[in-house]
């Protein structure tokens, strides 16, 4: 997928993600924070109603205690020594303090104890004060400046309090109530079970830790151990309760070992105990995990829809970028190396830019190019493509001249290149500058848009003259000032010609074809010169050329040929030129003679079995001459493409023929030296004349054949003398000797020693070397 796209899909699915993802933090924090607030509020709330249920028990038993007290009973037995034979009042006693227990609350012992009498009556027995266990502790109460207060110490016989948990809470009442005194009559102490108010703890939620502490910070309902595991936690309530000694509930967090709880507490102002329950934090969050399971799953389903959903709108919305893409791929040449760059917008802008930038340099070249589409427009006149009414849409937007009575059309071709510093590749370009010279010195009132066509410089020129004089001499002045340029500031030499002058602009074609007749004049008249169509037009000529003149130059120049004379052979065709030249006829009869010419020269060739191509390697040199215009330039192309290229072939073809002659001539003689073989014989069997066969071996082989001939056979002489035992006699024979005094006169003449001589020297070698011959 492309860059931009990715991006797009990435925004539109971030677009979506994001608030869903707030959303569900949010909401999940929202959700947890508030059912831990709800719980520790339950929580708060559950301590609160078990404070009012502890504190209802515990004053059901102190208003208890409190009407006991204040009972005529009861003061009157304060004020009296009991024994156990005061049976009838210790019962009534006993029966009040029965009645003490309460529908909340189970009394396990309850004591009626005169200090001032030392007595002491409980719900089973009476003794004497001194005589119980619990002595020690009452006496303890008394001394307390509380008149009414619960206890939950246990004090030890020996007057030190205990450290286990106390299984009773004692209410402790003092007779008669009197603020702030450490000696009172009596006391009522009424003992209940710590288990009731355990239970009371116990049913709120089994997870959390319920507990109370007393006054002093103490857990009542706790062992030792117990009690040293929630030190920190019972101080830091202490603290908080110190701190702020208004607020007498709240709650906070902490570690207990290694696990992380909330703490809630609430401090009673009717004993001063403190209701604390400890609630884990894994456990309250217990409940929030499945919503934020839930919120997870709820968020994931929807990041999944808005996946689809930014996917599909990424899509629709990235469809019209990637038909822009497409476009501006398909129509930019480098869009592979600048995409692979860039994104997609990038290289939209880069494309864009590009082609602002191409329609500006468009722009600039219609601008530039409107003399090249003024050139256009001619040039479909000139060559009939272009009507009348076409012309008069266009003369407006083109600046064509209008007003105009009479046309003529200039047509300029530079004569010849040869003796100039230019080069025939130059042609294009001089037409060209000739171009230029037209347009600026003609006014754009007078001329169409001068245009090159066919090796020519073509000038339509308008005049509102009508008379035929003064149209001819506006045609010729302007003919004359276009050639005078040229020639000065160019230095070629240049003809013009003039076509007859006419008023429709359909007669362009045909004026053009009659200053192009005017110009084929130059082949009789020469060059550098400006000829009206009027003035050739009606030249008279004879009805037949006579032939008997050229006929014999043209037999001359092709022996020439044949016998690859190129000097003579240039001479004989300037001869046939001026025969030619200065026989009257139509301009096109002198080209069709030329052609004639051509013919005859090339079957020189055909005669000899080479192919024309080799000749005329370019198929164009033909067409090249029907162009010419001048005899300078129809003499250059017959002596530079024609006869030197002839007589190259027909000098390779020679010398070729010349090798193959002389190998086979060798061959015969090696053949049948030892044979009557002779030069006329030889001649006969290669169908040659034996003179030119004389010629072509002395040239290829550089002797006579009569010398060749006896010189081989007397090296095939000393060769028999060296290899066989012939006698010299025999071997003269051998090689077509008549008598031996011949045989041993040219043996001698060759190898300076005569036969017999050389074949002793042989022997003799041969002795030397080890063996015989």
């Amino acid at each position: 997928m492309h860059k931009f796209s990715l991006r797009l899909l990435a925004f539109c699915f971030l677009l979506g993600v994001i608030p869903v993802v707030i959303v569900g933090i949010v909401s999940t924090s929202v959700a947890t924070r508030d059912i831990e607030d709800k719980v520790k509020e339950g929580n708060m709330q559950w301590l609160a109603q078990t404070e009012m249920r502890v504190e209802q028990m515990l004053k059901s038993i102190e208003k208890s205690a409190t009407q006991l007290a204040n009972s005529s009973q009861v003061k009157k037995a304060m004020n009296a020594s009991y024994s156990p034979s005061d049976f009838e009042q210790l019962r009534d006693l006993s029966v009040s303090l029965y009645n003490l227990q309460s529908s909340d609350v189970v009394i396990t012992q309850a004591y009626l104890i005169n200090l001032e009498h030392n007595w002491s009556l409980n719900l089973n027995s009476m003794n004497s004060l001194d005589m119980i266990e619990e002595s020690n502790e009452f006496w303890e109460y008394a001394k307390q400046p509380r008149s009414i207060f619960w206890s939950t110490e246990t004090v030890a016989a020996n007057g030190v309090e205990t450290v286990n948990p106390a299984d009773m809470i004692t209410l402790v009442h003092k007779i008669p109530i009197l603020p702030q005194t450490d000696n009172p009559q009596g006391l009522i102490v009424v003992r209940i079970s710590a288990s009731d108010i355990r239970d009371a703890l116990m049913s709120g939620i089994p997870a959390n830790r319920n507990y109370v502490l007393d006054r002093t910070g103490a857990d009542i309902l706790a062992t030792a151990e117990v009690k040293e595991g929630f030190r920190e936690i019972n101080r830091t309530i202490a603290n908080k309760l110190v701190e702020d000694s208004e607020n007498k509930q709240g709650l906070f967090n902490t570690r207990l070992g290694s696990e992380e709880v909330a703490v809630i507490y609430r401090s009673s102002g009717y004993n001063g105990w403190t209701y604390v329950s400890i609630i884990s934090i894994g456990e309250l969050t217990r409940e929030t995990r499945k919503i934020t399971q839930l919120t997870l799953i709820v968020c994931a389903a929807i990041l999944l829809i808005v996946l689809v959903v930014a996917l599909y709108g990424s899509r629709r919305m990235y469809r019209p970028i990637q038909n822009l893409l497409d476009v501006a791929i398909d129509h930019n040449v480098n869009a592979q190396s600048i995409h692979s760059k860039n994104d997609e917008l990038e290289f939209i802008k880069v494309s864009i830019q590009s082609l602002a930038v191409s329609r500006n340099q468009m722009e600039q070249l219609m601008l530039g190019q409107a003399g090249q589409l003024k050139e256009f427009f001619v040039l479909k006149l000139f060559t009939g493509q272009l009507s009348e009414n076409d012309y008069l849409l266009r003369t407006a937007k083109f600046g064509f001249p209008s007003g105009w009575k009479r046309l003529g059309v200039l047509t300029l071709q530079i004569d010849n290149l040869q003796e100039t510093k230019y080069q025939e590749q130059d042609r294009e370009l001089l037409l060209y500058a000739v171009n230029n010279i037209a347009q600026e010195l003609l006014p754009a009132q007078l001329r169409f848009t001068p245009i090159l066509l066919n090796q020519s410089q073509v000038t339509l020129v308008a005049t509102d003259a009508e008379e035929p004089a003064k149209v001819k001499n506006a045609l010729y002045q302007a003919a004359e000032s276009i050639k005078r340029n040229a020639e000065h500031y160019l230095k070629i030499q240049v003809s013009i010609g003039i076509s007859k002058s006419y008023a429709s602009l359909t007669d362009t074609v045909k004026a053009y074809g009659e200053s192009l007749s005017a110009l084929k004049s130059r082949i009789s008249l020469g060059p550098d010169i400006i000829v009206h169509y009027e003035d050739v037009e009606n030249n008279p000529g004879a009805d037949s050329y006579v032939y008997t003149h050229l006929q014999v130059l043209e037999e001359q120049l092709v022996y020439a040929l044949r016998e690859m004379q190129p000097d003579k052979a240039a001479e004989l065709f300037r001869q046939y030129l001026d025969a030619l030249l200065h026989k009257d006829g139509y301009l096109h009869e002198h080209h069709i003679i030329l052609l004639q010419l051509i013919s005859r020269i090339l079957q020189i060739v055909q005669d000899q079995g080479i192919s024309i191509k080799k000749v005329f390697e370019d198929e164009s040199a033909v067409q090249r001459l029907l162009h010419l215009q001048t005899r300078e330039e129809i003499q250059h192309w017959f002596e530079s493409r024609l006869f030197a290229s002839l007589i190259q072939v027909l000098s390779d073809k020679s010398e070729m023929q010349y090798v193959k002659i002389a190998d086979r001539l060798v061959r015969m003689i090696q053949e049948r030296y030892d044979q009557e073989i002779t030069l006329e014989s030889c001649a006969e069997a290669l169908n040659y004349h034996p003179i030119y066969l004389s010629r072509v071996f002395k040239k290829e082989i550089g002797t006579t054949f009569s010398e060749y001939l006896s010189d081989y056979r007397l090296k095939k002489a000393k060769v028999m003398l060296e290899t066989t035992d012939m006698k010299i006699s025999e071997i003269g024979e051998r090689i077509q000797y008549k008598s031996i005094s011949a045989f041993i006169r040219s043996f001698r003449k060759m190898c300076d020693v005569t036969p017999g001589q050389y074949r002793e020297k042989m022997d003799q070698n041969q002795f030397k070397k080890g063996g015989p011959r």
